[in-house]
């Protein structure tokens, strides 16, 4: 099973809980976490201005429905080595609510 389209007035919740304390969904806005903004068609590793993990700048995937679906459940196991604290949301409605929000925010 892969991406369903979910609802993204409840992946914005989510976003708020699980997400915004280390994420910006704003351009150029690093925090702990780097800027979302432009997240969809670019590889791992890519923002400037943010210091990643060699394991993530390394990954060379591109982000979209599909890698972030199977990242977001396990980000550790996706990319090991990555500094991302984030242990995943094990519920397939979850991400696709999260990524169903993120498809409109992060443009």
């Amino acid at each position: 099973m892969g991406f369903e389209k979910g609802d993204a007035k409840k992946g914005a919740g989510l976003f708020k809980t699980r997400c915004a304390q280390c994420h910006s969904c704003e351009e150029g806005k690093n925090m702990v976490g780097p800027s979302l903004h432009g997240l969809f068609g670019r590889h791992t590793g890519q923002v400037e201005g943010y210091s990643y993990s060699s394991a993530n700048k390394q990954k060379g995937i591109e982000w979209n429905n599909e890698t972030l679906f199977e990242y977001l459940e396990n980000p550790k196991k996706y990319i090991p080595g990555t500094k991302m604290a984030f242990a995943g949301l094990k519920k397939p409605k979850d991400r696709n609510d999260l990524i169903t929000f993120l498809q409109e925010e992060t443009k």
